[in-house]
């Protein structure tokens, strides 16, 4: 399934206000079903997390976590994940568990 890149801030705005989303110490996950032919992922950091270093570090420990769940999804989303301040302090397999269930209680997983 194809994936690329959600960068619009209109488009984040829009999966805030009116997708689903699930919280864990870790992470943020939102998302929402677009109607295209494409899953599309943001991913953002904020200021908190800390410099640019940590910011950057989340982002990458994200990206490897989706890149290993796969896109076994039941339909085309719009996807935005949020890092937390763990995130940084975490290994990757604890952030794919964690965006694995939030997948399944959001329904999103096939």
């Amino acid at each position: 399934m194809k994936s690329s890149i959600l960068k619009e801030n209109k488009d984040f705005r829009r999966v805030y206000y009116r997708g689903k989303s699930e919280a864990s110490p870790c992470l943020v996950t939102y998302v929402m079903k677009n109607g295209q032919r494409e899953t599309r992922v943001g991913i953002t950091s904020g200021k908190k997390i800390g410099g640019a270093v940590q910011r950057n570090r989340a982002r990458r420990i994200i990206r490897a976590a989706y890149a290993q769940l796969g896109g076994s999804f039941n339909a085309n989303y719009d996807i935005v994940f949020v890092a937390r301040t763990r995130t940084t302090q975490v290994k990757m397999q604890q952030v794919y568990q964690e965006m694995e269930s939030h997948f399944k209680s959001l329904g999103v997983l096939k």
